[in-house]
């Protein structure tokens, strides 16, 4: 995608945008009642386009506050957003148009409709099946995503770690009976942290890397 140059100033951002819009038939005017630019045609609902140089927060929430005079609001910018695909996201939640302003014209990217999500109930379920496994509250919330979380999985396999730390190997019914661990039989087959060895058909070991772990999240594996 081609980068357009930033304009030095808001205003040089006026011009290509009342050229668009005079364009499609509006009388168009600047800096109205605190609005950058209004447009009008006919007897439709007016156009509000507000300028600013960059995509940011303030841009957003100007768009924002100008909802409450039009449903036909657009942000205009002089330089395409590093990232694109999350700006339109943004735009079509809040009902917001887009535009990007080059040196000789501006280009409609997005125009604002109603924004109707869509809930994704398998999304939906898994998190709240998340929620529900998880044992206490172990991590942080906001907390940096280098560090590894604490996961219902994770738990359960902690779990099955410590009992064959305690027990030595087991075989999976046996993990399973105690009622702890009834994914036992996938966790120890995945093996995703490398914690366990099947040392015969349907026993399994707990391996060196798997004493680490027990050791590394002893305090959060509640």
């Amino acid at each position: 995608m081609i980068l357009c140059p930033a304009m030095s100033l808001e205003s040089d951002l006026y011009a290509p945008v009342k050229a668009l819009l005079e364009g499609q038939g509006y009388v168009v005017k600047g800096e109205v009642r605190g609005c950058d630019v209004v447009a009008v045609r006919g007897d439709e609902p007016p156009v509000v386009v507000e300028l600013k140089r960059t995509f940011g927060l303030s841009l957003v929430l100007q768009g924002v506050d100008r909802l409450a005079l039009t449903d036909l609001v657009y942000l205009a910018v002089g330089q395409w957003p590093k990232k694109m695909k999350n700006v339109r996201k943004l735009c079509r939640r809040l009902g917001l148009g887009f535009i990007v302003v080059g040196a000789a014209k501006a280009d409609v990217v997005l125009d604002p409709v109603p924004y109707l999500p869509r809930k994704n109930k398998r999304k939906a379920g898994r998190m709240l099946g998340e929620h529900a496994r998880r044992v206490g509250d172990p991590n942080l919330g906001g907390q940096a995503m280098r560090a590894p979380l604490m996961t219902a999985y994770r738990q359960e396999a902690l779990r099955c770690a410590t009992l064959l730390a305690v027990n030595g190997p087991m075989k999976v019914a046996a993990l399973r009976a105690t009622g702890d661990v009834p994914k036992a039989a996938r966790i120890l087959q995945d093996d995703i942290y490398g914690w366990f060895e099947r040392v015969e058909r349907g026993v399994y070991a707990l391996t060196p890397a798997g004493k680490a772990g027990l050791q590394r999240f002893d305090r959060k594996s509640a």
